[in-house]
């Protein structure tokens, strides 16, 4: 599967394209030097497919390597960074 994460700052959200369709987004908001991660949306027709897990991880890659503080809101990215707590700078 080709996908890409990209952040879509105009909108305040990462997406991730699968074959240049966009397949989910992890909406944010920036406070300071925080960003808060809010909600996590993926496609239907991508679900069960480890999007949802590629969109987290590309979103928090970028966040850290940015050198954001990462605040979880979103149930969805708060569980992916228990299960990788390298990912969680300031969580």
């Amino acid at each position: 599967m080709d996908f890409a994460v990209s952040d879509n700052a105009e909108q305040h959200r990462f997406e991730i394209r699968v074959g240049g369709e966009r397949a989910g987004m992890a909406f944010y908001r920036l406070d300071g030097d925080s960003i808060v991660f809010t909600h996590t949306e993926v496609e239907s027709s991508f679900e069960g497919q480890g999007v949802g897990s590629k969109l987290a991880n590309g979103a928090l890659t970028l966040a850290k390597d940015r050198g954001l503080t990462i605040v979880a809101q979103c149930p969805f990215i708060a569980a992916y960074l228990k299960k990788h707590p390298e990912l969680a700078q300031g969580a």
